[in-house]
């Protein structure tokens, strides 16, 4: 297994600053805003009313109850609280899935650019990572004649994650139709969809993969509270799937972690009893931030930038400067070099592309004040005015 690149570039965005030097981060993905008030309360109100003790390992009977409520009414999905299990985070959650569904030698179709996490669970699962390559001019969305063409005899799961990170493109209800015809002739493939983003949205509108006809059992629906509830420190996520994939996922998680925080629970619940319209008020200042961050990228000349659908993640293709070099003697081999220059000589943190399967690119995420995003623009904006790049 490799390391997290966006917790490497975290740690060494945070070791600069540490020495001293003006460095804005945009390479976490975690919301810049408090958790909502009557979350924090119900949580800080567990504590005082002494719920503090073990859960049921799948999690509270009251919060399973709440997510199969949601899960109806917001996705069309029908599931049973025994068919949910929360966990430690939905990081966890997706997991516990691959590693329930995955044996040795199993390949695990994972569209690219991915989230960095995603093939590591599968090494470490046994399986093996199959890339399929998308692009920035089909906003990075997979086609259902390449799902097609990579599926073999040892494909067990794609994995599938909408709204995306690190690109931010959303899957149409079109679109997710075409790759569920794809998936119903191959009922032994299972489908692990990443939701955690399914509230952060702005021009589309969110659709669950399980909710297509005859899709419901070959699915693992993962969703979570971090990033719509700015709940990222809290660590709660959760899956709904087939009755035997959950306990199956009970059994590991009891032997490896058992229930989540009761406190985190609690405040899940509360949470998911929360006014849409706070929610849609952290959409609202995301989508600002996004028009401004990619209304500046695409000041850069030859840099491509879509406009992302969801998520607080933009993807440029930055392709034209790899091969460059900068005016201070430094070689722009690949997405990393990129990264490092202008974390070093600009000050600013991004994730390169790289670590998403995608070397043409870098992930930056706008989950920061509108104050340090204009900042960090104009020393963008520097640093790759100090690239002189190779005409080819």
């Amino acid at each position: 297994m490799q390391p997290s690149a966006t917790l490497g570039m975290t740690a060494a965005a945070k070791n600069l600053k540490a020495a001293g030097h003006s460095v804005i981060g945009l390479s976490a993905g975690e919301p810049d805003f408090d958790t909502p008030a009557p979350v924090a309360e119900a949580g800080i109100g567990a504590i005082r009313n002494g719920q503090t003790r073990y859960t049921n390992n799948p999690g509270m009977p009251e919060l399973r109850k709440a997510i199969a409520r949601k899960l109806l009414v917001e996705n069309g999905l029908e599931y049973d609280p025994e068919q949910i299990i929360c966990s430690n985070g939905a990081k966890q959650s997706v997991a516990l899935a691959i590693s329930v569904l995955c044996q040795d030698g199993d390949e695990v179709l994972i569209p690219a650019p991915y989230w960095v996490s995603y093939p590591e669970m599968v090494r470490f699962a046994g399986g093996i990572p199959v890339f399929i390559p998308t692009s920035v001019d089909s906003n990075y969305l997979l086609a259902a004649k390449d799902l097609e063409a990579a599926i073999t005899a040892k494909t067990r799961i794609l994995i599938l994650c909408s709204p995306s990170n690190p690109t931010g493109s959303v899957y149409s209800q079109s679109q997710l139709e075409e790759l569920a015809a794809v998936l119903r002739k191959h009922p032994d493939v299972f489908v692990i969809s990443d939701e955690i983003y399914e509230h952060i949205v702005y021009d589309a509108k969110h659709c669950s993969i399980a909710s297509f006809e005859g899709m419901k059992d070959q699915t693992i629906t993962v969703n979570g509270f971090s990033k719509a509830y700015a709940m990222t420190g809290w660590r709660l996520g959760y899956f709904a799937a087939r009755k035997d994939i959950v306990r199956a996922a009970d059994m590991l998680q009891g032997q490896m972690t058992s229930a989540p925080s009761t406190i985190a629970q609690v405040a899940g619940v509360a949470a998911l009893g929360l006014d849409h319209a706070v929610i849609q008020s952290m959409v609202d200042q995301f989508r600002k931030r996004r028009d401004m961050v990619v209304h500046s990228l695409r000041q850069i000349p030859d840099v491509k930038c879509p406009l992302p659908e969801g998520a607080f993640y933009v993807f440029p293709d930055v392709g034209a400067y790899i091969g460059g070099k900068t005016t201070s003697g430094r070689s722009i081999n690949n997405s990393t070099d990129l990264c490092m220059y202008i974390l070093e000589e600009h000050g600013v943190a991004l994730v390169p592309g790289e670590a998403f399967g995608e070397d043409r690119g870098m992930r930056i995420s706008y989950a920061a004040s509108d104050e340090d995003l204009v900042e960090a623009c104009k020393r963008i904006h520097a640093a790759f005015s100090g690239i002189v790049r190779v005409r080819k």
